[in-house]
C-alpha cells in the first residue's frame, strides 16, 4: 500500500453504519481487514493527530475550519501534514470553502473502529 493511498471502508447502503470488519472477539481477522484497520489506528497513534481528531469531533456542528483547530502546539505546515494523514486514512473528509478548509469526522469509519473493538460480541 503506498503512503498516499486513501483507504475506503465499504459501508452498506441504507446508512446503518455496519462496519467492514467483524468484532475482534468474533474470531480471526482477515489479512485485508487487518490492513484496513491498521491504517486507521496508525493514523490515530500520533498525539497531534489524535488531538486534531478530537478537536474536530467535539467542534459544534460536527465540522471545524482548520483555522479553529490548528492550536495543537505545532506549526501550520505540520498541522496540514497531520490532517492529510488523517484524510488519507479515511478518518476525515474535507471541503474547501473560499480560502479555508473545513473538516468532518467520517462517521461510518469511526463506527467500524468502535464495532471492531466491541468486546461484548
Amino acid at each position: 500500500m503506498s503512503k498516499s493511498e486513501v483507504v475506503a471502508l465499504p459501508v452498506p447502503q441504507g446508512g446503518d453504519g455496519v462496519p467492514c470488519c467483524p468484532p475482534i472477539t468474533s474470531g480471526e481477522l482477515s489479512q485485508a481487514d487487518a490492513e484496513k484497520m491498521a491504517v486507521m489506528f496508525k493514523a490515530l497513534s500520533d498525539p497531534v493527530r489524535l488531538r486534531l481528531f478530537a478537536n474536530i469531533a467535539s467542534h459544534p456542528g460536527g465540522e471545524a475550519c482548520v483555522c479553529d483547530i490548528a492550536d495543537v502546539g505545532v506549526s501550520q505546515p505540520t498541522v496540514s501534514h497531520h490532517l492529510k494523514k488523517l484524510r488519507e486514512a479515511g478518518l476525515l473528509t474535507s471541503e474547501r470553502r473560499g480560502t479555508w478548509v473545513y473538516y468532518r469526522i467520517a462517521p461510518s469509519v469511526v463506527a467500524a473502529m468502535a464495532a471492531m473493538l466491541d468486546m461484548r460480541g
